[in-house]
């Protein structure tokens, strides 16, 4: 490429205007007229050839990519050159130490200062994947600042862990830092999960003011408040005014039923100012903006195809099913004891057999890659490995990971004979089904709680207490704690997921709190939210029956579910995202604790902090090292669990001990 003189423009292939430049300091007018803008901030892409002394301010509309500008721009390659060898492409620029070219990302933020007024700052970051090592990226902060307007502050942002260790060395004197979590962790509007929805806006500023309304809701409303209840009824879109995690259960149900959720800390604001609280908007959310636009008038809506949504339940297996431990069941089970109890057994299988294929993700075709095989060989330390020996590699990485619940399947044969074992039981189904024919909303409410409160009520068969006593008698010796959750048909389907809306008990000390704790979990298939969801979706009461799990409790010094994707990025295949909080996984799923939140690259390697949570710490740089390798084996899971679909992402809810092992508690696909 002719090397163009400083502050003049390089016009692209294709004769448009292109205004990117070569050399020139940076000053606002000039960053404004180059940037783009992302998460509501304005960014420039900069490349620094240290081999010519100089850098390159890329015009963000004509170069979305800094790989394909050096390519093409620097270098000469076409594109195909570029695509051929794109991988080792990447790791020169990326990862080789003595690399040419330092590539980043020059963003526009401000803070308000004590008098009112605004101060902007300046921040630089590399990419994600980016290995550079504390003497480049204290090479690349002082290019850079020494070419930017001076009274400006300019910051550098680790993008990742990695960095983060490498700059420890480093004083903050010498190099000026923010962390991700410092820069964002008071945003105004964050993404949950993305869409658009137009409806009436609903606010609620207390609980008690939802309470007092929730039964008026209806599905063309977009419910705000300050953190949504897991019972919300399936309406048009959600919005939480204080922070929450992607991973809660209402996420999760917004997920599954592609409605947008977003947390917008402005909106008392907005709703004051616009006129907004019962008004018709237009709700979109975007991982780069979250927007609300009043509309003129009432929109001619179509009742959502949810309304006609019939999700299809395997017919239940009620012949003689007995009771099995946890490490007897196969997937194949889960007509008989739930798919939640199943996939527990499938991953006994998986971690004692060692047999199952793990690299299914990593060699599906990625264009322009073949596939992610070298990166996988990477990740596990098996340079130039066989397919074969990767397979080999991959589960063994993934049973030295992780540990499978110990503990037994109730199948859905128990809960069958309970329910014919009572008249008063049978009759009040026949009426529920009754109203639910008939559409009679006014007495499907009392008529679920009524049966909820007789079969916590009811006594079991005694062939029934005999068969669970006996099966759990290891399980309950010395006193021993144990926790009995759902294992429902009618719940990790596709389209619904049903998080949430079925118990689990996590206290049971003893056989008359297990046979309390067993009835509870029935009973919780016909509360009215559940009994409400699977009618709308066309689920038939008659085919729901609940399976139960009763686990041995583990002491957890950490707790947390992972996503083997992005929550708010869907499209990207590389990363695992990632919540914990001390205790038990119940705490990120319910909301009452803002977890400690990780993206890990399962791809080229790395993982970053997104929020330090309630714990207002990060945690220690060896315990999250750790949890990159459960995100690891998450993803290798993956594979096998989502073996018709390879990139179909699972929910795992996961504990850690005080010794450091990984108990896997959960492993079920993730509605998106």
């Amino acid at each position: 490429m002719t090397h163009v003189p400083a502050g003049a423009a390089v016009p692209d292939a294709a004769g448009a205007g292109d205004r990117t430049v070569i050399g020139a300091n940076l000053s606002l007018p000039l960053f404004r007229a180059l940037s783009g803008v992302l998460a509501g901030h304005p960014y420039l892409k900069v490349v620094v050839d240290r081999a010519e002394n100089t850098w390159h301010l890329l015009d963000t509309r004509v170069h979305p990519f800094h790989v394909d500008y050096i390519a093409t721009r620097v270098l000469g390659m076409t594109l195909d050159e570029l695509d051929a060898e794109l991988d080792a492409f990447n790791a020169s620029v990326y990862m080789d130490p003595e690399r040419r070219f330092l590539l980043g990302v020059v963003s526009l933020h401000s803070e308000e200062e004590t008098d009112g007024s605004e101060r902007p700052f300046l921040v630089l970051e590399t990419t994600e994947a980016d290995t550079m090592p504390g003497p480049l990226l204290e090479e690349f902060y002082h290019y850079v600042r020494g070419r930017v307007d001076g009274r400006l502050p300019l910051l550098l942002k680790p993008a990742n862990h990695g960095q983060e260790h490498e700059l420890a060395a480093i004083g903050e004197a010498r190099v000026p830092r923010v962390l991700s979590h410092e820069l964002f962790g008071n945003r105004t509007r964050t993404c949950l999960n993305p869409g658009e929805t137009e409806g009436r806006l609903r606010y609620f500023r207390t609980t008690a003011e939802y309470e007092s309304a929730a039964g008026e809701l209806g599905w063309s409303d977009i419910v705000a408040m300050p953190r949504l209840p897991d019972d919300v009824p399936r309406t048009a879109g959600f919005i939480n005014t204080v922070p929450t995690t992607p991973l809660s259960h209402t996420n999760v149900l917004a997920a599954g039923w592609g409605i947008p959720n977003a947390i917008v800390r402005d909106l008392d604001a907005v709703v004051r100012q616009d006129g907004l609280d019962g008004a018709w908007v237009r709700y979109r959310v975007r991982e780069d903006a979250v927007t609300l636009e009043r509309l003129p008038h009432a929109p001619a809506l179509e009742r959502p195809a949810w309304h006609q949504q019939r999700i299809r339940i395997e017919t239940p297996l009620l012949e003689e099913a007995p009771i099995l431990e946890l490490h007897r069941l196969r997937c194949a089970d889960r007509d008989s004891y739930g798919t939640k109890a199943a996939n527990l057994g499938e991953l006994h299988h998986v971690l004692d057999s060692r047999t199952a294929d793990l690299t299914a993700f990593y060699a599906r075709p990625r264009p322009p890659r073949p596939d992610l095989l070298g990166h996988l060989a990477a990740r596990l330390g098996e340079p130039g490995a066989s397919p074969r020996q990767l397979r080999a590699a991959a589960a063994e990485r993934v049973a030295r990971t992780v540990r499978a619940p110990r503990g037994v399947a109730l199948p859905f044969r128990l809960h069958h004979l309970f329910l014919t074992s009572s008249p008063a039981l049978q009759q009040g189904i026949g009426k529920l089904k009754m109203a639910l024919e008939l559409e009679a909303l006014d007495v499907i409410d009392p008529l679920s709680l009524h049966l909820q409160h007789l079969t916590c009520s009811t006594p079991m068969p005694e062939e029934v207490v005999r068969a669970i006593t006996a099966s759990v008698a290891a399980l309950t010796a010395d006193g021993r704690r144990l926790v009995v959750r759902s294992s429902s048909n009618a719940e990790d389907l596709p389209g619904f997921s049903a998080a949430g809306i079925y118990d689990s008990v996590t206290t049971v000390h003893g056989t008359d709190q297990l046979m309390d704790a067993v009835r509870q979990v029935w009973a919780s298939l016909l509360s009215p939210r559940s009994v409400r969801l699977r009618h709308q979706v066309g689920i038939p009461l008659d085919d729901t029956y609940m399976g139960v799990i009763v686990q041995e409790y583990v002491p957890a010094g950490l707790g947390g579910v992972l996503v083997t994707c992005d929550p708010t990025r869907p499209e990207d295949f590389r990363n695992v995202y990632l919540n914990c909080t001390p205790g038990s996984p119940e705490q990120v799923v319910d909301g009452t604790v803002l977890p400690q939140q990780y993206l890990y690259n399962t791809v080229e390697g790395g993982g970053r902090t997104v929020d330090i949570g309630s714990s207002g710490a990060d945690l220690p740089a060896a315990t999250r090292a750790s949890l990159a390798e459960l995100a690891f084996a998450g993803r290798l899971l993956q594979s096998h669990f989502s073996e018709d679909d390879p990139d179909g992402a699972l929910d795992i809810e996961w504990l850690m001990t005080a010794e450091g092992a990984f108990h896997l508690v959960q492993v079920r696909p993730y509605a998106r």
